[in-house]
């Protein structure tokens, strides 16, 4: 933990350190001393220690400390993805000895005008996204997909319930949970108690993402039994109308092999189809090899702040979207809000609606 806190705070510090460079560069009569040496440690320390003030405290006003510091985080990350790229042009043209006023103001425009759009995408109230499939082995079959909604602090059980409400709207037959569900915050009671609520006659069911190991196993497990969720562990249950639905736990986290994955789904019966949950979107191939119909995961957020997204492409090669992978359909939802910062840039937040045949 200690080592991947140095990493972080060395890698603010370095893309702040990176953005006044480019400030400097396009507007001379900045305070150079001042942006290159003293804005980059007390915007670092400024957000990080907001950061790790907010996951312990909940009192009056460390909600606006939270909003603040994961806000001014992403807008980091934003300005220093425009400012490497500015700094480039910078260079080239310079080679060229063409005219190089321009970018600095330019620059400033992108950034805001990036920062705004991030902002409201992150903010708004995720839209519907309905996903039309057929299946011969399945039954006709409306699911909704709640995945990495990042409960708690970052989310307001307000924001939820719209969200929430919106999916229900849509009338689903069952309710699959993908994982990330809750993070950390006050009113954990409330926020499960409003999943409860949510009526999907076939029933409610989910798999832990790997936030549920992070905030504490036992306080996840128990907040999906307090949510009405039957939990899959490495397991199968069957749906009321014969559909079968395999659960494993976050593959990353507790290192399941694709043949521990393999043995799970040899246990479904054959003859009735079948639906495999998993937070992290792998082992897609060994999963339709055994005779898998659907599968459903979450955990990219399809990169949230673009070009995040090659990021995440390196390690998740399908990332988002539906996928055919021999005979087996695949969905990979972007997460109904966030992770830490309430920023979307060319990756909106999601409501999934799947309706099948």
């Amino acid at each position: 933990m200690g080592l991947f806190f140095i990493s972080v705070t060395l890698i603010l510090w370095a893309m702040t350190a990176l953005v006044m460079a480019w400030l400097t560069c396009a507007f001379p009569a900045l305070p150079r001393r001042a942006l290159l040496l003293v804005l980059p440690v007390l915007l670092t320390a400024f957000i990080l220690g907001g950061v790790a003030y907010t996951r312990t405290h909940y009192h009056a006003g460390t909600g606006l400390l939270y909003y603040t510091a994961y806000i001014l985080f992403g807008f980091v990350f934003i300005a220093f993805c425009a400012s490497a790229v500015f700094l480039f042009l910078h260079w080239v043209l310079g080679m060229f000895h063409t005219p190089r006023a321009w970018l600095g103001p330019a620059s400033v425009l992108l950034i805001v005008a990036v920062c705004g759009l991030s902002l409201w995408n992150g903010l708004r109230t995720p839209p519907l996204k309905i996903i039309s499939l057929n299946d011969p082995r399945l039954p006709k079959l409306k699911i909704a997909l709640l995945s990495d909604s990042h409960l708690g602090r970052g989310v307001s059980l307000a924001r939820f319930d719209k969200a929430l409400s919106r999916l229900q709207a849509q009338q689903p037959d069952v309710l699959f949970v993908l994982g990330d569900l809750f993070d950390y915050g006050q009113h954990r009671a409330a926020y499960a108690e409003r999943i409860k609520n949510f009526s999907a006659p076939l029933g409610k069911y989910g798999v832990l993402g790997n936030h549920e190991y992070y905030v504490g196993y036992e306080t996840s497990v128990k907040f999906y039994k307090d949510s009405g969720i039957t939990l899959l562990q490495n397991e199968i249950a069957q749906l009321p109308n014969g559909v079968q639905v395999a659960g494993v736990n976050d593959i990353q986290t507790t290192r399941l092999t694709p043949s521990d994955v393999t043995r799970i789904l040899q246990q479904a019966a054959p003859d009735k189809p079948l639906i495999l949950l998993s937070h992290i979107p792998t082992y897609a191939e060994e999963i339709a090899a055994q005779g898998t119909d659907l599968m459903f995961s979450g955990h990219t957020h399809n990169g949230q702040i673009w070009p995040f997204i090659y990021l995440v492409k390196s390690r998740f090669p399908r990332a988002y979207g539906l996928f055919k992978v021999s005979g087996m359909y695949l969905y990979i939802t972007s997460g109904m809000f966030y992770w830490g910062m309430p920023l979307r840039f060319l990756a909106s937040a999601e409501l999934p609606i799947v309706e099948v045949n």
